[in-house]
């Protein structure tokens, strides 16, 4: 079994910076990407980042400049850096794993909680 654990959520004014953390647990071989996504209320789902274990990334149009994603390949952990925050940046921000290779079972993938981030002064 898989599971991702995320932290670094909380509130932060306009201008400041928060950092997520994304672990990935179980008996895991290998994943091929590890990324973030984010929900705003009655909004849908969107890409934040992404990190594929090629060291490739991709960003959302939105964050680009403002956010950095990173990834211990060792520890099967992502990383956001999320700098210049701004109000529109508040929204649940999940965590995926993407084609995650274990023991005994077919390829697949898997998503965290998620924890919020509120950008407010």
């Amino acid at each position: 079994q898989v599971q991702l654990v995320e932290s670094g959520g909380g509130l932060v004014q306009p201008g400041g910076s928060l950092r997520l953390s994304c672990a990935a647990s179980g008996s895991i071989f290998s994943i091929y990407v590890m990324g973030w996504y984010r929900q705003a209320p009655g909004k849908q789902r969107e890409l934040v980042a992404a990190h594929r274990n090629d060291g490739s990334t991709n960003y959302g149009d939105s964050v680009k400049g403002r956010f950095t994603i990173s990834r211990d390949n060792v520890k099967n952990t992502v990383y956001l850096q999320m700098n210049s925050l701004k109000p529109e940046d508040t929204a649940v921000y999940i965590c995926n794993a993407g084609g995650v290779v274990v023991p005994t079972t077919p390829e697949d993938d898997y998503w965290g909680q998620g924890t919020q981030v509120t950008v407010s002064s």
